[in-house]
């Protein structure tokens, strides 16, 4: 902890997988360090590119001026080989964030550390220890490669593939007939209901803090100890379901930002996201922190333990899951999981039933919608039918598995945002894709043949992004605060990314208070190329 950090990015020989292999690292290690800074405070980051190549550092979810945030190309020039640059700002949040390279691949080969915020102010909560989870991907395969063989092969890393061997067993599950259908609807889309990662655990080794499942992570603990940990995924393009079987966590924040406490059994955590948990171990065991791969092709595993010598074991890992008609915007039902939503006069509505109504109001509300330029052509061969909001859907390999998993639906802010100003407009954007070319981008058009998005100074935006793909996309804005609609409108969840579900429709909502120049983008690192847009605040 401190107000002065000096920071080298330099490559580091690593042995993750049993093989040796060349990472970048910052300060010679994998996680990079975690940086504590106090809120309120000044922080001065001096930080040394060491490379053959020029390096950044974006201080992700941070409030900070533009020439600060780090993005070569849009707020500075990057840092050249052998050069320092310093950043300096005042510390404006608390919280759980992060850090990494918005250069090239770095962020892949090892550019990323956390970062823990002390508040000014006690928080409403009390812990005994605090530890940080880092949940990250690696290979040892360059990152170059990886992306020349996606663009070869979309599916290069997929061993999920559909087979005359589970035809049949599909048959003996459906019965020929719709067994026949699901297969001939998905031949004919092009498509493969299991496409859940791009990117594999056929490459990737997942890691927890930089220790692989076999090292293992340990939290010390003493029986009846109230313990905080600090998830944050910095993988490049990995999403995880993390539970700790035996024990029951409380989410107490969501991006840094405190929430409604939640109690649940797991939760899904999108590339770039940060949750922070409280969990009271009971027994004097060891506990594992499982963090499965979203496509079950792997885990990273850490021990939650009365001594680092005991050890948890890895429980089995769920099912490989598979995309539904819900997936691709085609359920034209209800929103629910199983059936129609149906109500008539004199009927009860539960919880659930009233939570459905106000994700169908959002459909109801009306904004000038400023329109953006929409193509329909080789940058997009997917299109969501009928696109709903499904915040309360875990998503997909989540759904009715026995466990309380949580949902964007359970969360609240523990502040009132019931007098916060409502939109001045909407900017309605899709998220494209052509996957047999692996080609990302952005209203059907890429990056590199965009315009600016023009938000303006003082205006209070309601974004809606529609993900006409069967990929989840973590949506990050620089620089801004993204308050998500979750159905109260007097609880607004703060965030700095947003996870639109595949085939799904999200909405929330930003306060334009930051002027300059700033980056808005997926972060998973082989789509932010195409699904990219340099947003212009003036």
């Amino acid at each position: 902890m401190g107000n002065e950090f000096f920071l080298n990015i330099d490559y580091t020989t690593v042995n993750l997988t049993g093989n040796r292999a060349v990472a970048t690292t910052v300060n010679g290690q994998i996680a990079g360090p975690t940086l504590v800074w106090q809120e309120g405070e000044t922080v001065t980051l001096h930080v040394t590119n060491h490379l053959k190549k020029s390096a950044s550092i974006h201080w992700h979810g941070i409030i900070l001026p533009p020439a600060m945030d780090g993005v070569p190309g849009i707020s500075f020039n990057g840092i050249a080989p052998g050069e320092t640059f310093t950043y300096r700002f005042k510390v404006q949040q608390h919280g759980t964030y992060w850090y990494h390279s918005h250069s090239g691949f770095q962020e892949q080969t090892g550019v990323y550390g956390a970062i823990v915020i002390k508040p000014k102010k006690r928080e409403p909560f009390k812990v005994d220890k605090d530890y940080v989870v880092l949940l990250s991907d690696w290979s040892d395969e360059k990152p170059t490669t990886i992306y020349k063989k996606l663009k070869q092969m979309s599916d290069y890393y997929n061993f999920s593939q559909r087979t005359v061997g589970t035809f049949f067993s599909e048959v003996k599950k459906k019965g020929f007939s719709k067994a026949f259908s699901d297969r001939k609807m998905w031949n004919e889309m092009r498509m493969n209901d299991g496409d859940i990662s791009d990117i594999t655990g056929y490459t990737y080794t997942f890691l927890m803090n930089g220790q692989n499942p076999a090292t293992q992570f340990k939290a010390l603990f003493k029986k009846g100890e109230k313990i905080r940990l600090r998830f944050v995924n910095a993988a490049a393009m990995t999403f995880f379901d993390v539970r700790i079987p035996g024990l029951k966590m409380t989410v107490v924040a969501a991006d840094g930002n405190h929430v409604k406490p939640v109690s649940i059994e797991e939760f899904r955590i999108g590339v770039a996201e940060t949750y922070d948990v409280i969990v009271e171990p009971g027994s004097n065991k060891a506990y594992a922190i499982f963090a499965q791969s979203i496509d079950r092709s792997g885990y990273a595993l850490g021990s939650l333990t009365p001594n680092k010598t005991l050890l948890a074991k890895a429980p089995q890992m769920d099912p490989v899951p598979r995309l539904t008609h819900r997936d691709m915007g085609m359920d034209m039902g209800s929103m629910d999981h199983g059936g129609g939503m149906k109500c008539s006069s004199g009927m009860k509505m539960d919880k659930k039933s009233m939570k459905k109504m106000k994700f169908a109001a959002m459909e109801a509300q009306q904004y000038p919608i400023t329109k953006l330029p929409m193509k329909r052509g080789v940058q997009t061969t997917m299109m969501a039918m009928s696109p709903k909001y499904r915040l309360d859907d875990p998503g997909v390999g989540l759904r009715n598995n026995g466990r309380k998993v949580l949902t964007y639906a359970d969360l609240k802010n523990r502040y009132s945002t019931r007098r916060d100003r409502k939109p001045d407009r909407e900017i309605i954007l899709h998220l494209t894709g052509n996957m047999e070319r692996y080609m990302w981008s952005i209203n059907g058009i890429r990056y590199a043949d965009s315009k600016p998005l023009q938000f303006h100074y003082g205006e209070r935006l309601r974004i809606t992004f529609i993900n006409d793909t069967m990929m989840n996309h973590p949506m990050h804005l620089h620089g801004m605060w993204s308050d998500l609609e979750t159905g109260d409108d007097n609880h607004l969840v703060r965030k700095h990314t947003i996870i639109v579900q595949p085939g799904s429709k999200i909405s929330y909502r930003v306060t334009v208070d930051a002027k300059g120049a700033w980056a808005y983008h997926c972060h998973l690192l082989y789509h932010m190329a195409g699904m990219f847009r340099k947003v212009v605040v003036a």
